[in-house]
């Protein structure tokens, strides 16, 4: 339908209009599908990287979109590559399973520490980012422009829908004591999405309305 327009004699105006509509549009239906797959139970790693390919921008505007590369090394083949809008230089995401624990709670000192599993991705995201860096530094062999230096790692792992504060405030201070590592949950990833459709849902209705005085014309 893009194209379609590109190549139609309309006003730049519409046009903007449509690729705005058609956005926002698919933003919806990304949204849904990812809030429908969690409430449905699914817990395929696989599901979630699919999503995750078509839908980067999930991830923050700090990002643009992803490389099709993940194979670093011999061995080494990660979920997702993504550049950085402003230096360009490459940070990874690892997917785990939504319905992984992410943290425990320590009753006899009253306090929250990181599963099992959440440590186990820490570490294999470290591997990663030593390797990243090695290979990437001056830019991967034979992909010249997919350029790693200090690059910064996310996991994606569980759950925190219904998470009391003290959890949800414990699970920050965890990652702020992370140097190149963070910790996010599937509802975390999805939570920035519902609310970017609703600032652009506001904007277009904003955009849209006209001006008082004309509403009485």
């Amino acid at each position: 339908m893009l194209r379609h327009l590109d190549q139609t004699n309309l006003s730049d105006e519409l046009i903007k209009a449509f690729r705005g509509a058609i956005r926002l549009s698919e933003m919806r239906a990304a949204v849904a599908q990812l809030r429908e797959l969690l409430n449905s139970g699914e817990a395929s790693e696989a599901v979630y990287q699919e999503w995750c390919e078509k839908h980067s921008w999930a991830f923050g505007n700090a990002y643009v979109v992803r490389d099709e590369i993940r194979e670093i090394s011999p061995g080494d083949q990660l979920d997702l590559l993504l550049p950085t809008v402003i230096s360009g230089y490459r940070d990874l995401v690892e997917l785990k399973r939504p319905d992984s624990r992410v943290l425990l709670l320590d009753e006899a000192h009253r306090d929250y520490y990181f599963s099992a599993d959440v440590s186990r991705a820490i570490g294999q995201c470290h591997r990663y980012l030593d390797v990243l860096h090695e290979v990437a530094a001056q830019g991967l062999r034979d992909h010249p422009q997919i350029v790693a230096y200090h690059p910064r790692a996310i996991t994606v792992i569980g759950r925190s829908a219904g998470w009391p504060e003290d959890q949800l405030k414990a699970l920050h201070g965890l990652n702020r004591r992370l140097t190149v590592s963070s910790v996010m949950t599937y509802d975390q990833l999805l939570a920035p999405g519902e609310r970017l459709i609703e600032m652009l849902s506001a904007r277009a209705i904003d955009e849209d309305e006209e001006p008082p005085e004309l509403q009485t014309l």
